[in-house]
């Protein structure tokens, strides 16, 4: 093939030549509507001597010393890194949602809570009465064969004749299958009953609850003696209300012969200011202010400006093995919420005047991300079955008894009945003692997750309460004031000192208190951070990190470009059919001259495979290429 020939060129007309060249290179760079970078060096030249982040200038200015250069490089991307650090830190304290407590003193006329009094005493319904009466006499021998004490019973005239006429599922057969009993302690098992070391301490008292097939039992026992009778007369006691039907439903209150006296603000209260209802454990319940169309409010604080009952605590006709204190219960609670007298309530005394002040308290909290509170419990998956809004209580005893009805095929009577159930009774429910204990262990131990699943929630009203007590009547008025009532109320106390008790409920001052919540870091507050930590370590502003980005973006572009061009050489070349392995860097020019076959010549080249670092700019044959000469 033949050789392309180049002739020397004068010293002037080459010089000429060059100053063409460069003059026609600053023409393009005029022309040019957006100005680009040539090469890496270029744009980092330009960024570290005009960006106003500070030190970003030494990179450059100090590049004749390598040893500094690469000390401010070192620095300068050190900086970086704690700075990000700190935004990292940052970050995840925004991401978790602290809050601040925000405490407020309310002074306004408050709403006077709602008060449930329940007699502590409870009743024989008459509809139930032959069946209470058996339980009785069957508990009277039990206890006489554990303990030798022959308990009084009520006399019955058909007692004697309901005893003898039982039908094979009659109460004695259930008891029968559920029988108190003693049983040795863990430590003393294989010692034998009639054993000297062994005495009545060393023994626990419990019944046997076992499934429907007998195939499982287990000892339900108590440390207490007291506790176990109590609990196994309990147990027989509701599967008696159970077998009656709407037994919650009667009404055989007798406000009156409970209440002798009742005033709130000075003025007397009647039937319209209570709502009764009646309770396995704690008898006839009487709730005050529940009626949420005209509700009581306090106007000042002050013992004369709240409620104030006379309530009467001698027990009659009572159940001895079900209550075993004297007096009444009393609980506060806010409207539209039942009222657990289990948790919340307190005993009054017989013969004592109890005084108890409160102190109203609201919480507010942050729902969302903030907390994991609900605002009115659609969110929780527990059905409620009370006919009030929602409170953790209320939901955890909801869960409770949907999971009774689940597991056992019917509802604990303490709580509301689930729709389509009914209420659990070993004549129909053989085995649901033995469910429910079992249930119940399981319960306390959060395995059915209700405390889990059960939220507080968003907004909460409590009422703090202190008690204090004084004997009432005095020694020196009892005689008159017993008179009195008696006359009054047409009844005979024959036990003065536990006969009455007398109650003030009353607020202690006129302002509330408010626990509220708010977001205590904020966006604003998290951009002010960011801006704090960039100029600790920079000392720059918002512009600079918009110059950053336009570096980083600027960096990006190059990219693509130098991509794009690699990519589009090798679509030209492509034709000619190079090695896969060698490139002619003449593919990196812009516009190269078009090569055919009728043309022959011959180049030496040296291979590229990308534009080097330090430049973006085509590299022609006369440069690169080494060409022979004539």
């Amino acid at each position: 093939g033949g050789s392309v020939k180049v002739e020397k060129m004068p010293e002037g007309e080459k010089t000429r030549q060059c100053k063409q060249e460069e003059h026609q290179q600053k023409e393009e760079e005029r022309e040019g509507l957006i100005e680009f970078y040539s090469s890496y060096q270029e744009l980092f030249q330009f960024f570290c001597s005009n960006t106003t982040i500070h030190g970003a200038i030494r990179l450059v200015c100090s590049k004749k010393n390598k040893m500094k250069t690469a000390f401010w490089s070192v620095l300068f991307f050190l900086t970086f890194g704690l700075m990000y650090w700190q935004f990292g830190i940052l970050y995840r304290e925004y991401f978790s949602y602290p809050v601040n407590l925000n405490l407020n003193l309310n002074s306004d006329r408050l709403t006077f809570p709602a008060v449930t009094l329940c007699t502590l005493n409870p009743y024989r319904y008459s509809a139930i009465r032959k069946e209470l009466d058996n339980l009785d006499r069957i508990t009277r021998q039990t206890l006489l064969d554990l303990y030798d004490y022959n308990m009084s019973l009520p006399q019955s005239n058909w007692s004697t004749l309901s005893m003898q006429k039982r039908s094979p599922r009659s109460l004695l057969h259930h008891i029968q299958r559920h029988p108190l009993r003693r049983q040795k302690r863990d430590n003393l098992v294989n010692l034998p009953e009639n054993s000297p070391s062994v005495d009545k301490n060393d023994w626990k008292i419990g019944f046997v609850l076992c499934s429907e097939n007998n195939k499982d039992c287990f000892h339900q026992a108590y440390s207490s003696g007291v506790d176990a009778v109590r609990e196994w007369y309990s147990f027989h006691y509701i599967n008696i209300l159970a077998q009656v039907p709407d037994a919650k439903a009667l009404d055989e209150s007798d406000f009156e012969n409970f209440i002798y006296a009742c005033r709130f603000n000075e003025a007397t209260c009647d039937k319209a200011n209570y709502t009764h209802f009646h309770h396995p454990l704690y008898g006839n319940c009487y709730t005050f202010n529940d009626n949420s169309s005209s509700l009581w409010t306090s106007s000042l604080p002050g013992i004369n400006n709240g409620l104030s009952l006379v309530v009467r605590t001698e027990q009659n006709d009572f159940i001895p093995l079900l209550s075993t204190v004297t007096g009444a219960r009393v609980m506060v609670h806010d409207q539209n919420e039942p009222a657990f007298m289990d948790d919340g309530g307190f005993n009054v005394r017989p013969g004592i005047e109890t005084s108890i002040s409160m102190r109203k308290e609201m919480t507010v909290r942050l729902g969302g991300s903030y907390s994991d509170c609900t605002e009115d419990g659609s969110d929780v998956p527990v059905q409620n079955l009370y006919s009030s809004r929602y409170t953790e209580q209320v939901c955890i005893r909801s869960c409770f008894q949907l999971n009774m009805v689940e597991r056992c095929g019917c509802a604990y009577y303490f709580y509301p009945l689930p729709e389509g159930a009914e209420y659990c009774d070993y004549t129909k429910h053989v085995s649901w003692g033995y469910c429910y204990y079992k249930l119940l262990a399981e319960f306390k131990a959060d395995v059915l997750g209700c405390f889990h699943k059960c939220r507080k929630p968003c907004k909460m009203t409590e009422y703090r309460l202190s008690a204090g007590y004084s004997r009432w009547p005095s020694a020196v008025s009892e005689d008159w004031v017993f008179h009195v009532l008696s006359q009054q109320n047409k009844y005979n106390i024959t036990s003065k000192r536990n006969g009455i008790a007398k109650v003030n409920i009353f607020f202690e001052q006129w302002n509330y208190k408010t626990n509220g919540e708010s977001p205590a870091f904020t966006v604003v507050t998290l951009l002010s951070q960011l801006g704090n930590q960039w100029s600790l370590w920079f000392g720059s502003s918002v512009l600079s990190v918009m110059e950053l980005a336009e570096l980083i973006l600027d960096f990006i572009a190059i990219t693509v470009i130098l991509a794009f061009r690699w990519f589009r050489s090798r679509q030209k070349l492509s034709p000619l059919g190079p090695s896969p392995n060698v490139h002619d860097n003449t593919a990196f020019q812009d516009e190269a001259p078009a090569l055919t076959v009728s043309h022959r010549f011959t180049v030496e080249a040296v291979v590229t495979t990308l534009p080097s670092y330090n430049s973006l700019e085509p590299h022609g044959p006369s440069r690169d290429g080494q060409v022979g000469h004539e």
